[in-house]
């Protein structure tokens, strides 16, 4: 069943099963990201785990794609500008079908083609470069832009966390989406609290955050979701459909080292090394979590 799991995700059409089978995914996902991190002794754990379960609901379930044609030109895009989150990006695309699963071992090492953030000219399935926050909203809008110039249908969807929106160039492009109003847009916001070296509300508050995107022309959902259950996710993608004008934002709920209580929340695990003793800690809350996800599934 473990390893059938992609295909009964795929397959599945009855919602709340689909949910409950990427749930179950997204669990193991993260006990994955865990294993790698751990191993190579590099890489970013906590805005990794926050928004796992949202990446593995776009790629499973939401976006149009195709991993034997990656640069099909009417595939729906995706940004992480939050790069640093790379080790999520690579596992649900390894699992998606993009490059074989064992390359994940290669993490960061020297020529490998899994950098420590993505890049579209070594790694298949990368829509964009990233990793100096800031910039992934303006590459979005140019996607967007680009779809409507070429007369195509495809969507753009670029999550961001809150370092992205500490940064100025990410409001000079919402600003030009809130004017230009590209069809298929979507901003998603992973809103985990936590940044580099400490919350959100002390680095840089940005609530009211859904009424300073409104303010700037976009067409915000009407809650805000809880990125790390499933189900609300989807119920988020309803949302997004029933809404009218471009471009669109959802903004969700998440904690910062998702799955690992100690972790959870601590700015200390944005990057930090996982440590011997913090991961044989760690790791069976995964696997419990993992356990309990998938016996919702049989």
């Amino acid at each position: 069943m473990n390893q059938n799991l992609e295909q009964r995700a795929l397959a599945e059409k009855d919602m709340p099963s689909k949910a409950r089978l990427l749930a179950a995914l997204s669990n193991r996902f993260r006990m994955e990201i865990f294993d790698v991190l751990h191993k190579k002794q590099t890489g970013h754990w906590g805005g990794s785990a926050s928004a796992c379960d949202i990446v593995t609901a776009l790629y499973f379930h939401r976006m149009r794609l195709d991993p034997l044609v990656p640069l099909w030109e009417d595939r729906d895009r995706f940004v992480l500008s939050k790069g640093h989150a790379s080790p999520l990006l690579y596992t649900v695309l390894a699992h998606r079908g993009y490059f074989p699963p064992p390359l994940l071992g290669s993490f960061r090492d020297l020529d490998s083609s899994l950098q420590g953030h993505p890049c579209m000219n070594k790694t298949p399935g990368v829509d964009m470069s990233t990793g100096a926050l800031g910039h992934g909203i303006s590459v979005g809008v140019g996607m967007a832009l680009a779809a409507r110039l070429k007369q195509k249908n495809f969507k753009t969807y670029v999550m961001v966390g809150e370092g992205c929106l500490d940064e100025g160039q990410s409001w000079e492009a919402l600003m030009s989406a809130g004017k230009f109003k590209p069809w298929g847009l979507t901003l998603l916001v992973d809103n985990n609290d936590v940044q580099l070296d400490g919350t959100s509300r002390e680095i840089m508050p940005l609530e009211p955050l859904g009424d300073k995107l409104r303010a700037f022309g976009w067409n915000v959902a009407p809650a805000l979701y809880d990125g790390n259950n499933m189900q609300d996710i989807f119920t988020s993608f309803e949302a997004l459909d029933a809404m009218e004008f471009w471009p669109k934002a959802v903004l969700y709920k998440t904690a910062k080292g998702k799955g690992v209580s100690f972790m959870e929340g601590k700015s200390a695990w944005h990057g930090a090394p996982i440590d011997k003793d913090s991961y044989e800690a760690g790791r069976p809350e995964l696997v419990s979590a993992f356990e309990r996800a998938l016996a919702e599934v049989r």
